[in-house]
């Protein structure tokens, strides 16, 4: 979702007349687009906008004038630390308000040394003021909910990115559309808790994402599917069945856990349990047995026992994930999770995060080296280190690289897999 706003904002700026440069003493202007969900990411920000501020006075000793802004969930949750910590910047906006950026850069004339801060969830939509999102290549990102309703004791993102709220289906078809005929052959749907999507149609009747789905999948030109982030409690029946009988969406579904003891779920306040977790992946494998998962998981939550820890990685050894993203918890300031007893200690969680990415890695490095040997569909999207060299990604979202012409370059192309590690596969093109 980040990576989708900041695209947005590149495109409000390109509409100012704003071009992107990768030097930071070059830039008029420099925005830094922030994540809250860890303390690492939003600690981060601060240490970039330090050398920011160094860059700001030796162009100011040059004669140019350079504005520094911060959107996203940072802002939403830290306004006060932002204007406190680093009173240099021009400008805060959350990532519900990134659209009225016209507006603000049109006030920092006007306020000079004074910073525009603003927080406040807007009634409006964003999405009903963004110019229209230009491809980025031959996958593009489409946000299709945002914000969160279900207030896991842990998260920040209800508070930074507030209520659910789904856009209208013919809104998302009309983007869609629009970036498919820009190049785009893959789409992948985003939301925080996606598949809680409940946009209304043309007649005003509430859909679910498998009908969204079933929608796209109408589109000519687009091949691939996607979409994440998914609650298992909201996994309907509907969608299961999209699993199985849609075959532009990717074999490959993200679907988080977060641990596998029901004690600790339920200080997270997930609405599910292990159980229900395990109950909701057969399903989906029943309907479309080759299936990969990948999950995120949380070691260290307040009160976490070896033996909740031990239910973490029984779920694991059940599941056999390809992929999975792992953390130590971390705790967050407004969230309860941070108010809670029985704290563990850094060292222990260190130790059952080693533990659990052995483990995953065991299973994510198992399932590449059983793709040697066979044939998949690679999309081509990016340029590699080497010359000649191009990366890709295969319906399971396994990195590859192989030695193909620019010509393959934002295509999908047959490539038989020839060796494989942890992290990336290498093939060769099949004729």
């Amino acid at each position: 979702m980040n990576v989708y706003d900041s695209q947005r904002i590149a495109s409000i700026l390109e509409k100012l007349g704003f071009s992107a440069t990768s030097s930071q003493p070059q830039a008029d202007i420099v925005i830094f687009n922030t994540c809250h969900i860890r303390e690492k990411a939003a600690e981060k920000v601060f240490s970039d906008l330090g050398r920011a501020e160094l860059i700001k006075q030796e162009r100011a000793e040059q004669g140019l004038d350079t504005i520094i802004g911060v959107c996203g969930c940072v802002v939403q949750a830290e306004d006060e630390q932002i204007a406190k910590r680093a009173p240099f910047v021009d400008f805060a906006t959350g990532p519900l308000t990134y659209h009225r950026l016209p507006e603000i850069l049109a006030r920092i004339g006007h306020q000079k040394g004074q910073p525009i801060i603003d927080t406040e969830f807007p009634v409006e939509s964003k999405f009903d003021y963004l110019p229209d999102h230009q491809a980025s290549g031959a996958c593009s990102y489409l946000a299709i909910q945002e914000g969160c309703n279900n207030f896991c004791t842990y998260c920040v993102v209800p508070y930074t990115r507030g209520v659910e709220t789904s856009r209208p289906v013919d809104e998302i078809i009309k983007e869609a559309k629009r970036l498919v005929a820009d190049g785009s052959c893959e789409l992948n749907l985003l939301g925080q808790n996606v598949n809680s999507y409940h946009g209304e149609d043309n007649n005003g009747k509430e859909r679910n994402l498998a009908y969204l789905l079933r929608q796209l999948n109408e589109i000519d030109g687009l091949e691939r599917i996607r979409y994440t982030t998914s609650y298992p409690a909201d996994v309907d029946d509907d969608l299961i069945a999209c699993h199985k009988d849609m075959k532009k969406l990717m074999p490959y579904l993200h679907l988080p856990i977060q641990s596998g003891s029901d004690s600790i779920l339920k200080a997270m306040n997930r609405r599910h349990t292990s159980g229900d977790y395990l109950k909701v992946i057969d399903k989906l494998r029943s309907a479309n047995p080759d299936l990969g998962f990948s999950s995120d998981f949380i070691v260290g939550f307040p009160g976490e026992t070896d033996a909740d820890f031990q239910a973490t990685l029984d779920v694991v050894n059940s599941v056999k994930y390809i992929q999975a993203f792992s953390f130590k918890y971390s705790r967050r300031a407004g969230t309860p999770a941070a108010l809670m007893p029985n704290q563990v200690e850094e060292k222990v969680k260190k130790e059952r995060l080693d533990i659990l990415q052995d483990l995953l890695f065991s299973y994510q490095l198992k399932f590449n080296k059983e793709s040697v040997g066979k044939v998949m569909p690679v999309l081509f999207d990016m340029k590699g280190r080497h010359k000649g060299q191009l990366i890709g990604r295969t319906p399971y979202m396994q990195n590859l690289h192989a030695e193909l012409g620019k010509e393959c370059l934002n295509k999908i192309i047959n490539v038989k897999i020839t060796d494989a590690t942890t992290n990336s596969l290498s093939g060769i093109r099949e004729e």
